[in-house]
């Protein structure tokens, strides 16, 4: 299995209608997108002060099903459509959970 984890802190402008927006857009990429085995995304609950606002995690069989998601034109458009210029901060990590 290979994961997938990004995190993000947006920019003091991004308002609840716009998170959901994100949101909405990242529902639509398992449909989209047979290479996702599995795919959990959402807010921060603010248990905890200085973490990130939002993160996706995203399970995938091979390293290469990441690559096919990472460049597909529907992940792409959400990219640019909906996070692309509104985060602070970006935070990523890729492991093969196999190891």
């Amino acid at each position: 299995m290979f994961r997938h984890v990004v995190m993000f802190k947006w920019n003091d402008d991004v308002d609840d209608a716009h998170v959901q927006a994100v949101t909405d857009g990242l529902n639509s990429l398992p449909a989209a997108i047979a290479q996702i085995v599995d795919y959990r995304h959402g807010r921060d609950v603010g248990v905890s002060g200085g973490n990130y606002d939002y993160v996706v995690v995203a399970d995938f069989a091979s390293q290469d099903d990441f690559v096919v998601y990472r460049d597909h034109p529907v992940h792409q458009r959400v990219i640019k459509d909906s996070i692309a210029g509104r985060i602070a901060e970006r935070a990523a990590v890729q492991v093969d959970l196999a190891d």
